[in-house]
């Protein structure tokens, strides 16, 4: 009879997660996650190709549990607190996932599309519009939250103060302009600039 299987994929990935946020991405190796899950390394092969297909199934679920909590949020302020949330909760997911670097394999784009879809519906939501606009807005609040909270994990702001503060101040900024771009029923760059050579 063959051996029964001692391990699965979901494991297998579940394992490799945990030492992410352990060990960094240097710790995440096969030998590691197969005495995490009590296997010896060659079992794993059995479930997944290598280290590289590993760390991108690690990412794949990083972005879906992400696009999970997103998408449970209404309203912007309560997505950016939720996308803030699990950049502490998981700093070394959330770094994997927005700022991969050199070496990490690429995540198919249709898992960031998923993660991103909450902060589009929630910007066309705010802005009444969509299109050029909803996805030129979506990146602006996606930006400064990233980077906001990227700072945060690298413990970039040095000079004091209170970086809740700091974070409410800087989104009251972010979606007043938001709010100031509907209220001005503004179109797109592309549209402003043919409403200007048509005036002239």
């Amino acid at each position: 009879m063959p051996a029964p299987d001692r391990t699965s994929l979901p494991e297998i990935v579940t394992a490799a997660s945990a030492l992410l946020e352990e060990r960094g991405l240097d710790g995440v190796t096969m030998q590691a996650v197969a005495e995490r899950v009590g296997v010896r390394a060659p079992s794993l092969y059995k479930r997944v190709a290598g280290r590289e297909a590993l760390l991108r199934l690690v990412a794949e679920r990083a972005f879906a549990d992400l696009a999970e909590r997103l998408d449970a949020a209404r309203g912007l302020p309560e997505l950016a607190a939720v996308y803030r949330a699990y950049g502490h909760a998981r700093p070394a997911a959330f770094r994997l996932i927005v700022s991969p670097g050199v070496g990490v394999p690429a995540v198919d784009v249709s898992y960031a599309a998923a993660a991103s879809a909450a902060v589009r519906r929630l910007v066309r939501e705010r802005l009444g519009v969509s299109g050029v606009r909803e996805l030129e807005a979506a990146r602006t609040v996606t930006a400064w939250a990233t980077g906001f909270i990227g700072m945060e994990l690298h413990s970039g702001f040095n000079l004091g103060g209170d970086l809740d503060a700091a974070w409410d101040f800087g989104l009251s900024l972010v979606l007043g302009g938001l709010d100031a771009v509907a209220g001005a029923g503004e179109t797109s760059p592309q549209a402003r600039g043919s409403s200007v050579r048509e005036k002239n």
